[in-house]
C-alpha cells in the first residue's frame, strides 16, 4: 500500500498527517515509542488546565506527546486555537482513534496511553498531571 504523508506548518506549528492512498488513517507516528495522545478544545476549561502538563511531560521525559483538536479545526485556526492554547507538543491533523481501534471520546479532555506496539493501554478521562501520567506509564512499562 502506498502512502502520502501531509505535513502543514503554520505560525510555527507542524500538523503531521499520514494517509493511505485510500484516506484511509493508518498507525499513530512514532512507532516503536510510548506515546501520549490528548483530545483537547479551545472551550473546554479543564483541558487549559492540563496542557500545561502535558507540555512538561513533552519536553521532560521520552514520551511522545500528540494532540488532537476535538473539533476537527484545520489550518489557520487551528493554528490560532492551538496558540492560544499554548500547545507546545505535536498537533495531529487526523484522529488516530479510527488507526488505534478506540472511538471518538464523548468527555474531554481523554487521553490515550500508547505503547510501542501502537496498543492503547489506557484511556484516561479528565484532566491528568505530568505524576499521573507518569505512574500509568511506569505500571505499563514494567507489565
Amino acid at each position: 500500500m502506498s502512502r502520502r504523508l501531509i505535513i502543514t506548518v503554520i505560525g510555527g506549528l507542524l500538523a503531521l498527517s499520514v494517509m493511505s492512498c485510500e484516506d484511509q488513517p493508518v498507525a499513530l507516528p512514532a512507532q516503536g515509542h510510548w506515546r501520549i495522545v490528548n483530545y483537547w478544545a479551545v472551550w473546554c476549561g479543564p483541558c487549559r488546565e492540563e496542557i500545561p502538563e502535558l507540555n512538561r511531560l513533552h519536553e521532560e521525559t521520552d514520551l511522545v506527546v500528540f494532540a488532537v483538536n476535538y473539533d476537527g479545526k484545520q489550518g489557520e485556526e487551528l493554528a490560532s486555537q492551538a496558540a492560544t492554547m499554548n500547545i507546545g507538543f505535536r498537533m495531529l491533523a487526523q484522529d488516530p482513534g479510527p488507526a488505534l481501534g478506540v472511538e471518538r471520546p464523548r468527555v474531554l479532555p481523554t487521553t490515550l496511553l500508547v505503547d510501542p506496539a501502537g496498543r492503547v493501554t489506557d484511556t484516561l478521562v479528565g484532566p491528568q498531571t505530568q505524576e499521573t501520567l507518569l505512574a500509568v506509564w511506569r505500571t505499563r512499562a514494567s507489565d
